[in-house]
Formats: C-alpha cells, sequence, structure tokens
C-alpha cells in the first residue's frame, strides 16, 4: 500500500515523498507472507470495484510501471458445501456480472474437472472466475517502489516511526529512529500495526492483527493427483485453500479460535487440524512432506473491510484494513488514495464503504467472502 500510494502521488506530479519501512527490505512484513491471491469475487461490490481496476493494471503491469511480474491466471474456484452459502454466492455472480467480471456457476462434477484430483464429497455447487489467479507480491512491491524512486520518491529503510507530532489537530512531523520529519500529510499504511500508528495521533483505528499460515508441500506431481495449473481452489465452509507453488502445492486455512495478536511463529499443532480438512480436499497431501511453512499477519477491520482516505486529524489519512485481500487491491487502493490527497477526492470511485467514520454510523457495506 505504501509503495503503492507513493508511485500514484509520483505519477501525479507529487515528488515530495519520502516512504518510511521499518525493516531491511520493503514488502518483509504481510505483503511478503501471503499467497499471491487476486480476485474479483467478493460479496462487496466496492471491493469488486477495486479488483476490477488492479487486476486490468496486473495484466499490463510492465508496461504502466515498467517492471516485469510474475502472473498467473489460472482462476479462482470456489467449493460452497451450504445452501445458504450458495445462495449468497449465485447472488454475489449476478452484481460481479453486472459489473462486467465473467463469472460461472457450475456443478461439484464441473468444479472437479477443473482442479485434477480434487475430492468434491458435500460439495452442492461452485462458482468460478477464469481471470482470477495468483500474483507476485514482490515482484509488484518493488516495481511501484523503483518506478516510484525514479520519479523523485525517497525510500528510507530501517526507519521505524516512534511518534507523529501535532499542531492545531493537524500533522506536522513525523519522528523516526533516525530523525524528525517535516510532514503536513501523513499516511498511515502500517498494515497489522496501523492501530499503533492511529495512537500516536491519538486516533482509534479499528484495524486488528491475526496470524494466518502457509505450509508448501515437497514435490507432488500432477499425476499423484494434483492439478498441474495454478488454479486457487477455496473450500469456503472450512477456508481450507490451495494452489501449485513450483513443485509443490502451498495451502492454508484459517483458525476460528485464533485469539488477535503479533505472533507470527508457526504452530505445528496447527498444520495438523489443516491436515485433516485437506486430505479431505485433496488427498494427494496426505503423504506429503512439508518443504517451507510460515506465518503472517492478516489485518482486519469488524466489517472485513479496508480503510482508504483521511481520518480525524488534519493531514491524516489511512489506507490499511484490507482482512486478507490487501496485496491484490494495492494499486487501486494506492491511485485512490493519491488522488484523495491531491484533489481531495478518488475518480470513478464512491469511498463511502472504505470511510474512517463510517464505523460511527448504525450501518454500513460489509465484505462476507474472506479466507
Amino acid at each position: 500500500m505504501g509503495a503503492s500510494t507513493a508511485y500514484y502521488l509520483a505519477r501525479n506530479g507529487v515528488r515530495d515523498v519520502v516512504l518510511l519501512e521499518r525493516e531491511p527490505m520493503l514488502g518483509m512484513g504481510s505483503t511478503g507472507r501471503n499467497a499471491g491471491g487476486v480476485r474479483h469475487q467478493f460479496s462487496s461490490k466496492a471491493n469488486v470495484k477495486l479488483s476490477i481496476e488492479s487486476i486490468r493494471l496486473f495484466e499490463r503491469f510492465a508496461e504502466e510501471v515498467g517492471y516485469e511480474i510474475d502472473f498467473h491466471q489460472d482462476g479462482y474456484l470456489f467449493l460452497l458445501s451450504d445452501e445458504k452459502d450458495l445462495s449468497d454466492f449465485q447472488r454475489n455472480v449476478e452484481m460481479q456480472r453486472r459489473l462486467g467480471v465473467e463469472v460461472e456457476v457450475l456443478t461439484p462434477n464441473e468444479a472437479r474437472t477443473l482442479a485434477p484430483g480434487l475430492e468434491v464429497g458435500g460439495v452442492i455447487g461452485a462458482t468460478f472466475c477464469a481471470r482470477d489467479g495468483i500474483a507476485d507480491p514482490n515482484g509488484v512491491t518493488m516495481g511501484f517502489a523503483k518506478a516510484a524512486q525514479a520519479a523523485g520518491v525517497e525510500i528510507c529503510r530501517e526507519t521505524e516511526v516512534i511518534g507523529i507530532r501535532t499542531e492545531a489537530a493537524r500533522v506536522t512531523e513525523v519522528e523516526t529512529t533516525r530523525g524528525t520529519i517535516s510532514a503536513r500529510t501523513v499516511v498511515n499504511a502500517a498494515g497489522p500495526y496501523a492501530r499503533d500508528i492511529g495512537k500516536m495521533v491519538g486516533l482509534e483505528v479499528p484495524v486488528f492483527p491475526y496470524r494466518r499460515h502457509i505450509f508448501i508441500t515437497e514435490t507432488i506431481m500432477p499425476r499423484s493427483g494434483a492439478p498441474g495449473s495454478k488454479i486457487m481452489v477455496i473450500d469456503f465452509e472450512t477456508t481450507f485453500y490451495f494452489h501449485r507453488e513450483g513443485p509443490g502445492i502451498l495451502f492454508g486455512m484459517s483458525d476460528p479460535d485464533e485469539p488477535s495478536s503479533y505472533n507470527s511463529t508457526v504452530s505445528w499443532e496447527f498444520l495438523e487440524k489443516v491436515t485433516r480438512t485437506a486430505v479431505k480436499r485433496l488427498p494427494a497431501l496426505a503423504e506429503a512432506g512439508i518443504a517451507h511453512a510460515w506465518a503472517g499477519l492478516y489485518e482486519m477491520t469488524p466489517d472485513a473491510m479496508p480503510i482508504i482516505g483521511p481520518a480525524q486529524v488534519e493531514g491524516m489519512f489511512i489506507v490499511a484494513g484490507f482482512s486478507g485481500h490487501g496485496f491484490q487491491h494495492s494499486p487501486s487502493a494506492g491511485r485512490a488514495l493519491a488522488e484523495i490527497i491531491i484533489n481531495g477526492e478518488a475518480r470513478d470511485f464512491d469511498m463511502t464503504p472504505f470511510s474512517f467514520d463510517r464505523f460511527s454510523r448504525s450501518s454500513h457495506e460489509s465484505e462476507a467472502n474472506v479466507v
């Protein structure tokens, strides 16, 4: 989010921009630990619109931004085992189609044909969008960052924000471990740490960190009963998902019993729980060894919708709380926020569903398709 926003600010002529990164390299936090999924299939119309723009940018990233990325559009396949979920997804498909997205509703057998080795016991329907896929988080982040730097943006690594000063309810300076930066505009793009940054100016930003795991198996050949393509398969009822990653299979699942925390260590006990679910959908995983494993942090809001736009302190902006789909929305979110900073509004987007003050309203849009 930070790299994208900096890129779009510079592209629109605002080049006196500093991007602060606490770690030695960009993308070492949640960005570098996600599965790389990119999809149109959301329940919120506002999120689908973010996806439409972002996926178009991923498809022509080299032409637009100037750097090659790895992007495989082998589709997202949602497996549905509950009548209400199927009804909700069918309604979502109608909305997605009205927005110009080509999405199919499939039978269990049709779903199995798309993903060889898949077991569909208990599945009553599925949805599939062929233009969904898997992109490269590091390539996208570095592409935005390098293009921003080329346009004059300064990137400071190993620089932690330790305070933000205000005067007359307006931001004036950012204090870092390497000195103070005078700034009348500050963007909080700290992901799961956005709440901590908000507290520096007296704001309660409702973004909470939750641990999520990813496991990658040793080699599983397609002939052993696993897809050869990078199709992303999601068992919506259990949240178990998988896709091919090199010679192995990448998989994960959310844990409803996981409390909010900054814990990003791997729980091998949780692998046992995931495996019991995983082998029911992809039996080839039963005998596969684990080659790699890591954990990262989701940045969850109460309604699973991001916060994009101004906060309640003048000069303070937020782009955080994407609830597991931040990487894939970085192009459109960064572009929208840059335009809000420069012009006061975003072209072609109604930003009301993403506003910081929506939590004080009695009703607002929410996102149901969170994995």
